[in-house]
């Protein structure tokens, strides 16, 4: 992980709806939060990636199968407080209440915690 600059936080808009193509409806909401996490990863090249109870209730609030096409979120990498942890950073996701998704570019979030 040499290069990976600390702790930072960035907005991103998800397309769920093609990464939910084809998957059946029993299956997208947990699919939803497993492709999300692969998201999270995949830009913050964290392992670790802890999902906010929010998100988590945007992603189920129309039930099962209704997962919203697009979703906006915040992922920031942060230091973990354990010593003895096998990664020092992990990244966190939460949801972003924005009236609508579209022409929404990724932008870097200034944190004050």
């Amino acid at each position: 992980m040499a290069g990976l600059k600390d702790v930072v936080a960035r907005e991103y808009t998800i397309n769920l709806h093609k990464r939910l193509h084809g998957v059946t409806f029993k299956k997208r909401a947990p699919r939803a939060v497993k492709e999300i996490k692969k998201f999270a990863k995949l830009h913050m090249g964290t392992e670790d990636v802890r999902l906010a109870p929010e998100l988590n209730q945007e992603i189920w609030k129309r039930g099962i199968k209704g997962v919203p096409l697009r979703m906006r979120l915040r992922i920031s990498r942060r230091r973990t407080e354990e010593e003895d942890a096998k990664n020092p950073l992990f990244s966190y996701v939460e949801p972003v209440f924005v009236a609508s998704v579209k022409g929404l570019q990724t932008a870097v979030v200034e944190e004050d915690a």
